[in-house]
Formats: C-alpha cells, structure tokens, sequence
C-alpha cells in the first residue's frame, strides 16, 4: 500500500509541476505580447498607424503633405493601413506563442484560429478605392421619400395621406417689440 500512495504523491507531484510550468509559459507569452504593437505606413510615408496586440489604434501620424488631398482619399488609406496592421497580429500571437509556449499546444492552436478570425488579411488596395466626392452639397431639409404605390387591389379604396397639422401661433402683444434686449434699440 505505501508504494501506491508513493506512487500517487509523485503523479500528482508531477501533475502541479506541469501545470505551474504550462501557466508559466502562458504567463510569459502573454507578457510578452501585450507590449507590443504593429506599424503600418503609407507607400507615400505621409501616414502611419500603429495598433497594440488587441488591435486597438494606438497612434496615428497624418503628415502635412496630404493637405493637398481629398479626405475622403485620407480617411481610405487610414482604415487601409489600421486593417493592414490588424491582420498582422495572428502572426505576431503566432511567433510569441512558438517562442513560449510551442506551436502543438491545442489552447495555442484555438487563439490563433480566433486572431485569424477576428483580424483577416485585409483587401486587396486596388479594392478601396475612395468614394467620389460629392459635387451638391445640400443644406436644407432631406429630400422625402416618393409615396409607395397603390395597392393592387380593386376592392380597398384610395386612402388620402395624413395632413400635417398647422403650428399654433401666439399672438402678438404690445409688449413683445422690447422685450428682447430691454427697451428700444432707437432711444
């Protein structure tokens, strides 16, 4: 009987040694990865973006050489370059894990399929091309729909549409001229 509970002391014994040396690991790989960051630039270097291992935007650098374009050409290449760091992040996970924990970890293999997941590789640039500028700039109240078409239907009868109902007006009283800024502006 005491070599079986020898024996079970030891597997056990064994057990927490690998289990501490497995979170060791983790904890060493997770360090290592929440510090650090991706950065992307522009072909032209008047933008660069830099996202943490989360993928959260963590600094943006706009030159002033891209005054001279459009924004909304701007604001394309900043998502471009924000999606283009992001889908580096797998690959980062992927070298800090090989490095620490090892590639045949089935919990390692899980994170890198939901990075890959979360951060795909980002579109071809031929594919975001900005959208055109608009040439009418309205500053009135949208343009309503047009009303849906008739039923079908012979049998149910034109409805009229609902009639907005007029804004009440106050009446006007003599003392509504100064009331504004105290007195008239004349005397």
């Amino acid at each position: 009987m005491p070599d079986n509970v020898d024996a079970s002391e030891r597997m056990v014994d064994n057990w927490t040694k690998q289990i501490q040396e497995t979170a060791a690991r983790y904890q060493a790989m997770a360090a290592r990865v929440q510090g650090q960051t991706v950065t992307e630039r522009s072909k032209d270097n008047t933008i660069e973006v830099t996202v943490d291992s989360k993928g959260l935007l963590k600094n943006l650098v706009i030159s002033e050489a891209v005054s001279g374009k459009r924004m909304a050409e701007v604001s394309a290449q900043v998502m471009r370059l924000v999606q283009l760091a992001q889908s580096r992040i797998p690959e980062l996970l992927q070298q800090a894990m090989a490095e620490t924990v090892g590639t045949t970890d089935e919990t390692a293999n899980r994170v890198i399929t939901e990075a890959q997941s979360t951060f795909p590789e980002a579109p071809p640039e031929e594919d975001l091309a900005p959208p055109e500028p608009e040439r009418h700039h309205r500053f009135g109240p949208e343009e309503e729909e047009p009303p849906p078409p008739p039923p079908s239907s012979q049998t149910s009868p034109p409805q009229n549409p609902p009639q907005p109902k007029p804004i009440p007006r106050r009446r006007r009283s003599q003392d509504d001229d100064d009331d504004d800024f105290g007195g008239s502006i004349l005397s």
